[in-house]
């Protein structure tokens, strides 16, 4: 079967137009709503695009060399302790860990490695648990918002073309 797009009369489709598929829209994260199709096959949905490859979830994951987390004071387009803690001990504590230069006491800066790693403080930890306690992040939401968190600060911290963000990206797709 074949059908006329838009009035045109010499671009046709090749293939059936009847379909077996549901659109809807959502935000894509940057501003745009975008529709998403998806194609039911028994009890199962499966988003499509080109190719029809489903894309991988990213899974969090640290890199080394990278530190952007250790940059305490990042400025005013990110929550500051108050925000961010209920216990005035935690306030406290984070406080405690800025350097004059906004960095960690505790960081290496030439090494980009943590003096206390081991036995640094719970919110220096990108745990499920951590993220549920300061952020209310559940579990099931916390490798996609880790990741977004971290990408974030890489960008504001290293900058957006910057080779740290280049290995973040690649490690959390593998």
């Amino acid at each position: 079967m074949s059908q006329a797009i838009g009035g045109v009369n010499n671009l046709t489709l090749q293939w059936p137009v009847t379909c077996n598929s549901k659109a809807r829209t959502r935000s894509n994260g940057k501003g745009k709503t975008v529709k998403v199709v998806e194609r039911e096959k028994g009890k199962q949905k499966k988003n499509v695009g080109f190719g029809e490859k489903k894309r991988k979830e990213p899974v969090w994951q640290c890199v080394q060399g990278c530190g952007a987390c250790c940059k305490l004071d990042k400025g005013p387009t990110f929550a500051t302790p108050e925000e961010i803690f209920d216990d005035p001990s935690d306030i406290e504590l984070y406080k405690s860990m800025v350097g004059a230069d906004g960095w960690c006491k505790h960081f290496d800066k030439s090494t980009k490695t943590c003096s206390i790693y081991d036995d640094r403080p719970y919110f220096c930890r990108v745990q499920p648990d951590v993220f549920q306690t300061l952020y209310g992040i559940n579990k099931r939401k916390f490798d996609k918002e880790a990741c977004s968190f971290c990408k974030d600060t890489i960008k504001a911290i290293y900058g957006a073309d910057s080779e740290v963000l280049d290995r973040f990206n690649k490690a959390i797709r593998n």
